[in-house]
């Protein structure tokens, strides 16, 4: 058995795994199963405190219906972005991100919603900064990362200036005040150095850091030194500060193994708070039970095989930090909010990706699946594939470009060895009559024998004077009787010789050659 043969997938799904495109597939489809759910799930969650506040169980349903609409748009025109584009703006668009986190603290310019003042309110629809400085920050950060390891950087120019931009962010967000989003960020930031292959000390050191920094800032505030010991003591204030974890686990109980179905949730009914926002996962467990909540995890635990296979198949390091980079973000993100959903960690007001509501998060993320998936048409068997015509229909339907393939940078300082073309040297008139003269004595052949040369000397010994000859009966002018006193030898003589002084042979026809001539 040979070694491909060995290597050769035995069943149907790993046959499928192992198609060029199967990563891409995989990222389509799981954006798309994610976002429809989101859809159903903040229609059913939403709909009693829409009709409450707007009169029409519709409103908070059409607005994240409008984001998604946008999302895709903007998921499609991710999947088109060359890769040198994106690393070319990278650096700009963090700048920009920057400055829009600055205005948005200014009073008269920033909202100030849920104790939070990071919203851009523009004709009705709201735009948090926050969450365009996070993908900024993740694509910024792997091309700086991917040139400093492609040159073998050390430790302090893969630190600086990634740090020490990660902290101006942090503090900004810190000022909203946002304990979510930092957490998130600061996700992207350990992600980066360590797939960037930041030693094990100083990765362990910095995360003992941001775990001290994330507790201190939850016990600095009012609100969120309330949750923490709302968290370790639920029973201290179950009507306060403890009371809508508590009601989020009253509602997963309620839904048990096949749930209630969907739109039959109660927790909806003005018990349990945001639940179409930060605790939609305890709606998703009430409505569709223990089977549902058990999808949406299989669907992210699958986009983390599917990003870090995306990462390893990858040639291009700036898109296997990217894809593993974002992989870890959104799993990490969701989750986190799975976690302080049923009771293993403390609520910290992130949402559930593409499934929570949320305009800008909705929108956001599905710019960085659209990434990841155009990271996934990179890859070196997609790209073969999609040259020789293997595109398959939905990049046909899409008609999206070819991608480029990975062609690695010259190193700094290398040299450019261009090709130089060799000249065939003709060889003189005196240098091609004396090779003929050689072909046609064959002396200077050593393979020759010696009877093979002087049957030649004698050959020419009788074309010289033919009166000469063994034969008695032969005369000046021989006929046919002579031609046929030849021997064996003599007509082996008279055959054309090869370039190497060798007489050639005749062939009888093959069996397919009628009318041959010999």
């Amino acid at each position: 058995m040979t070694q491909s043969a060995e290597r050769a997938p035995r069943t149907r799904i790993g046959a499928w795994l192992a198609r060029p495109l199967t990563s891409f597939h995989l990222v389509v489809t799981i954006a798309v199963l994610l976002t429809v759910l989101g859809l159903v799930m903040v229609l059913s969650s939403s709909s009693v405190e829409s009709v409450a506040q707007d009169g029409s169980a519709y409103g908070k349903f059409v607005s994240q219906l409008i984001f998604a609409g946008l999302g895709m748009v903007i998921f499609y025109v991710a999947l088109m972005i060359p890769v040198r584009m994106m690393r070319r703006f990278a650096l700009p668009a963090f700048g920009i991100t920057i400055v829009m986190l600055m205005l948005v603290l200014i009073p008269g310019i920033g909202t100030k919603s849920q104790g939070t003042r990071g919203w851009f309110v523009i004709a009705g629809f709201s735009l948090q900064p926050s969450e365009l400085a996070k993908i900024a920050f993740a694509v910024w950060g792997a091309h700086l990362l991917a040139t400093r390891r492609r040159g073998g950087a050390s430790l302090k120019e893969m630190l600086i200036p990634l740090v020490p931009a990660a902290l101006l962010v942090f503090v900004l967000i810190v000022l909203q005040p946002d304990l979510g989003t930092t957490i998130s960020l600061a996700i992207i930031l350990l992600a980066l150095l360590w797939f960037a292959g930041l030693p094990l000390k100083i990765f362990l050191g910095m995360l003992g850091a941001g775990a001290a920094a994330a507790v201190t800032l939850a016990l600095t505030a009012g609100y969120r030194s309330a949750r923490v010991q709302a968290f370790f003591n639920p029973s201290a204030d179950p009507q306060g500060d403890g009371y809508q974890a508590r009601q989020a686990k009253y509602a997963l109980a309620d839904g048990s193994i096949f749930g209630e179905g969907l739109g039959q949730s109660r927790a909806k009914w003005s018990y349990l708070p945001n639940a179409h926002n930060d605790f939609i996962f305890a709606i998703i467990g009430e409505e569709l039970g223990f089977i549902g909540a058990g999808a949406v995890i299989g669907l992210f635990a699958l986009f983390i095989y599917t990003g870090l296979r995306i990462a390893r198949r990858s040639v291009d390091p700036f898109l296997q930090l990217l894809t593993s980079t974002a992989t870890a973000w959104i799993t990490g993100q969701a989750f986190i909010n799975i976690g302080y959903v049923i009771g293993l960690l403390p609520v910290t007001g992130l949402q559930l990706p593409l499934v929570s509501a949320g305009g800008t998060s909705t929108a956001t993320t599905l710019l960085m699946f659209g990434l990841v998936a155009n990271a996934a048409r990179h890859e070196p068997e997609a790209v073969s594939a999609l040259y020789s015509g293997q595109d398959g229909r939905v990049s046909r339907l899409l008609r999206l470009p070819k991608p480029a393939a990975y062609v690695p940078p010259r190193p700094r300082g290398a040299a450019v060895v261009r090709p130089q073309e060799t000249r065939k040297v003709r060889p003189t008139r005196e240098q091609q009559s004396a090779s003929r003269a050689q072909r046609r004595a064959g002396h200077d052949d050593p393979r020759r024998s010696v009877d093979d040369r002087r049957r030649t000397d004698d050959n020419r010994g009788r074309s010289a004077n033919p009166g000469s000859s063994a034969n008695p009966g032969s005369s000046a002018n021989p006929g046919r009787g002579a031609n046929r006193g030849r021997s064996a030898a003599d007509d082996q003589t008279h055959r054309p010789m090869t370039d190497r002084g060798r007489p050639t042979r005749q062939r009888d026809p093959r069996p397919g050659e009628r009318g041959t001539r010999r």
